[in-house]
């Protein structure tokens, strides 16, 4: 330390120099918070898109298994809904995201003084990409609807393979509203609750609706013969 800085921090009166120790203490121990509004968008995409899969797929075998008790019609029709969920929420989300693209680009060019010059690189990055949430959304859906489809991929027995289903997806479920909650800075219990009770009355109107189908199918089958 050379002269100069030796007198300046002998001139510096004790008041203020305990009002700065004062502010640096209350900097460490109040960190930066966290902007939760910033991961909004990416976190309703990431977990619409795995609940959505989640839901639909368990809720599409337990409808298929409703009326046929057979393995094979239950994977092949998850697999299928797998498949047209993805594409469908690629899609969806492609479509309204690249909607969002062209109304922030427009604004962004009317608030230009000059209109024909070339964006610059923050405001490029600043435009939604609509290929990266058309991925993101189809690789959501597709993680979510794994998980009913395997679970039951290798399950013979009826029962067995219904109650794995559901128990798999319950849990599912739960973990994600969970995780979106805490991501998101919201009630982590209030949030997987919502969720779970979603699910289950999906899950159960899905089983029920299809299952009374069948018994009326089979009723008026016997009644023909």
């Amino acid at each position: 330390m050379n002269a100069s800085q030796v007198h300046a921090s002998n001139s510096t009166p004790p008041s203020l120099q305990h009002q700065q120790s004062q502010i640096q203490i209350q900097e460490s121990e109040n960190p930066k918070e966290i902007d939760y509004s910033e991961r909004a968008q990416w976190l309703r995409a990431a977990v619409l898109g795995a609940n959505d899969g989640l839901v639909s797929i368990a809720s599409l075998m337990l409808g298929v298994g409703a009326v046929n008790r057979s393995l094979r019609p239950m994977i092949v029709s998850g697999l299928a809904g797998l498949v047209a969920g993805a594409c469908s929420m690629a899609i969806g989300e492609f479509v309204s995201v690249y909607a969002q693209h062209d109304i922030e680009l427009a604004q962004i060019k009317r608030e230009k003084e000059d209109k024909e010059a070339a964006l610059t690189k923050e405001e490029k990055d600043s435009l939604p990409n609509p290929a990266q949430a058309a991925g993101a959304s189809a690789l959501a859906f597709a993680t979510g609807a794994l998980l009913p489809l395997l679970s039951g991929a290798f399950i013979r027995p009826w029962e067995i393979r219904l109650a794995v289903v559901c128990v798999v997806t319950a849990l599912a479920l739960a973990g994600f509203g969970a995780a979106g909650a805490i991501l998101g800075g919201a009630n982590a219990k209030k949030s997987a609750a919502r969720v779970l009770l979603g699910g289950l009355a999906a899950m159960a109107i899905s089983f029920g609706v299809l299952r009374l189908f069948a018994l009326a199918l089979h009723e008026s089958s016997s009644s023909i013969i």
